[in-house]
């Protein structure tokens, strides 16, 4: 969002059906979900509503572009994640205080971004158990780019990016560019969840990596999973090249 922008307050959840339809200069204090196609918000604050659980912030059914965004969301729960996008562009989006931050589904871009300090709850997940955060999960979907982008989800995260296949076959998925920390493995790539194996189509390249996921461990890949590019990634506070990636299930 651009500092000093004078923002209209929005009140309740909306609903953004029409096709090109664009939303700018936003104090959205409820939900948004879109069902058009080439919705567009910019420079906005989108906070939610009351407690809602199994939902996000923004959810995108149609298709969207969401620039100079923050998600900051006003009644943060154990459920609530920041964006569920297909056929979507993030770009300059400023998301924390979800559980994930944004599920991404077919065909999605998030460029120049921050996904950072996702809060982590010991119980209250769907299941009943703790949650598992991740700034960025993929589960069975495919045509996925992260470039430019700052995932730092927290101390307690899973993943600053964790693809499965869950739902059905993950692939073209491109890594590119970013500073990337945390979770217990900063990126997990796995190929469980009924799609094809091995789990191919990943490329990460040219990534900046922290030093802080709890087992040290830049990359997990599962068994059957390979990498189709693996290359330029180093710590960040040295240059070094990081180690090659850890491989279990």
């Amino acid at each position: 969002m651009v500092a000093g922008t004078n923002l209209t307050v929005l009140t309740g959840d909306q609903t953004l059906a029409t096709d090109n339809a664009v939303v700018a200069n936003a104090d959205i204090r409820g939900y948004v979900r879109i069902t058009g196609k080439n919705v567009t918000i910019r420079n906005s604050i989108v906070r939610g509503g009351a407690a809602r659980c199994s939902a996000a912030v923004i959810q995108v059914e149609g298709s969207a572009v969401i620039e100079d965004v923050e998600i900051a969301p006003a009644s943060p729960n154990a459920c609530l994640d920041g964006v569920w996008a297909t056929a979507t562009t993030l770009t300059r989006v400023n998301i924390h205080g979800t559980v994930d931050g944004v599920k991404a589904g077919n065909d999605v871009v998030v460029q120049d971004s921050w996904i950072h300090d996702l809060t982590f709850y010991g119980s209250g997940a769907p299941g009943g158990g703790a949650t598992v955060n991740d700034a960025v999960d993929t589960r069975g979907k495919r045509r996925i780019t992260l470039r430019h982008n700052v995932l730092h989800p927290g101390a307690d995260a899973n993943a600053a990016y964790q693809v499965t296949q869950e739902g059905g076959a993950s692939g073209d998925i491109r890594v590119e560019n970013n500073w990337l920390d945390g979770g217990h493995c900063v990126l997990n790539f796995a190929h469980r969840g009924g799609g094809p194996t091995p789990l191919t189509g990943i490329a990460v390249v040219n990534n900046r990596f922290g030093r802080n996921s709890m087992f040290a461990c830049p990359i997990l890949i599962s068994t059957a999973t390979n990498l189709t590019a693996n290359s330029g990634n180093v710590w960040d506070d040295t240059g070094a090249a990081i180690p090659a990636p850890d491989k279990h299930d």
